[in-house]
């Protein structure tokens, strides 16, 4: 088996608290006071579990490497939990040292755009009030749309009443689902659109997004899109390795190259983290991944290579 790449802090749970019905915040320092990497609004961080499971989780603070002395993070209990939220909520304790991998971001944040919109159904605030209160330090003042089933689901519901342009929408309440093509529609069409939220209220987004150009939208999945690419029966070269190896039906590349002892950064496996993104020096990969943009997979410079395969026989990769 390979060695993970992935940069890993040792981190210490200082805090829990509520934020909504079955949603906490967990708050992770380090045990000796030391600062930690910065991370920018959009960035996420794995939790490493002691029952063995690695979760993402975006980052509800963001800071430099100056001044980042925690990581936060908003959990929702998942009712069809796999051990993920289920553990957190139910397990984890003030004290506990927990492994924690550094911030990555494949959300990030423009702050140059004219003007912003800022989209979240449930948890999926974590990421969007994080952009959100980055653009107020800026002296900008985003629009927010924020959509919950109910009252009680709402979180951070004192501090959006301090933004302008936020709207909070109870599904409940209003008896329907917050209309997505409407919110785009209403908005400037030079805009940049950003969307967290679970997957019906992403497919609407893009969806509504569809003729804008795709540097304006920017969209965070929580899982991923598509299932892995698990056809196999082709070859992978390994350019800076020497290896040729074969992918057989039922394993993904990433299955492949640790089994090979080839030194890799994973973390999700689902397509979601982007932490094993390589580099594509010949072939045509089937992506499968939620991170690389439609333009971006048309390229095929990069791939995901937790869930995604070979559209051909062979890849040739700059492992």
């Amino acid at each position: 088996m390979s060695e993970q790449l992935n940069e890993v802090m040792t981190l210490r749970l200082t805090a829990i608290n509520y934020l909504a019905r079955n949603t906490l915040a967990f708050t992770f320092e380090d045990p000796e006071g030391n600062l930690l990497p910065g991370a920018e609004p959009g960035a996420h961080v794995g939790v490493i579990l002691p029952n063995g499971l690695t979760r993402q989780y975006s980052l509800l603070e963001y800071s430099n490497s100056l001044t980042q002395r925690s990581y936060v993070v908003g959990v929702k209990l998942d009712p069809q939990s796999r051990g993920g939220s289920r553990y957190m909520h139910e397990t984890m304790r003030v004290g506990d040292l927990i492994q924690i991998e550094a911030p990555r971001n494949n959300f990030p944040l423009n702050e140059d755009a004219g003007h912003t919109v800022l989209v979240a159904g449930g948890i999926g605030i974590t990421p969007i009030l994080c952009m959100a209160r980055r653009l107020k330090e800026l002296g900008q003042s985003p629009r927010i749309y924020y959509s919950c089933r109910e009252r009680v689901d709402v979180a951070f519901a004192d501090e959006l009443k301090t933004f302008e342009g936020a709207l909070v929408h109870v599904d409940a309440e209003a008896g329907t689902f917050l209309n997505i093509a409407d919110v785009v529609k209403n908005e400037p069409s030079t805009a940049h659109f950003y969307c967290c939220g679970p997957g019906p209220m992403l497919e609407a987004f893009e969806a509504a997004c569809a003729s804008l150009p795709q540097q304006q939208v920017h969209v965070e999945y929580f899982s991923a899109k598509q299932e892995a690419a698990l056809d196999g029966n082709f070859v992978i070269e390994l350019r800076k390795s020497g290896k040729t190896l074969t992918v057989p039906q039922g394993k993904t590349i990433l299955n492949v190259v640790r089994d090979a002892g080839i030194p890799i950064s994973y973390s999700c496996e689902e397509g979601v983290c982007g932490a094993c993104e390589v580099r594509v020096l010949e072939g045509q990969p089937d992506h499968r991944d939620a991170i690389l943009s439609e333009p971006e997979k048309a390229a095929n410079n990069t791939m995901i290579i937790c869930c995604s395969g070979c559209k051909g026989d062979r890849l040739v990769l700059d492992l």
